[in-house]
């Protein structure tokens, strides 16, 4: 290999690195809150920041610990959705396909637009 490819190869890298943070600061941005659906409907919105365990429709138990959120049980056969891991940053979600219960960190800042078109 030639020392131009090296070259290539190092800003590839760093591209690539400075992409990966760029999404990992975006994500963390503005994260606070949990919003559940149950049948695509919204069931309720709980802040991350407040520890409890929220009973949903006698089929799942959501708990919300340290800044995250874990589906505690379910009563689904494949228990897919407590086998996930914890979630805290914006978008992140758990679903649970049997009980029709999806679960979303979504952001508690509103949003805002930077130009008004007519």
């Amino acid at each position: 290999m030639k020392r131009n490819d090296w070259f290539l190869i190092t800003g590839i890298v760093i591209i690539s690195i400075l992409f990966f943070v760029m999404h990992y600061i975006s994500g963390q941005k503005g994260a606070g809150e949990v919003t559940v659906f149950v049948d695509g409907k919204m069931y309720g919105r709980y802040l991350l920041g407040k520890e409890q365990e929220i009973a949903i429709n006698d089929t799942n138990v959501l708990r919300i610990e340290n800044g995250t959120v874990t589906m505690a049980q379910a009563s689904c056969p494949d228990q897919l959705c407590v086998h996930q891991k914890a979630i805290s940053r914006n978008r992140e979600s758990i679903i649970c396909l049997p009980n029709q219960v999806v679960v979303e960190v979504t952001a508690t800042e509103e949003k805002t637009y930077d130009a008004m078109t007519n």
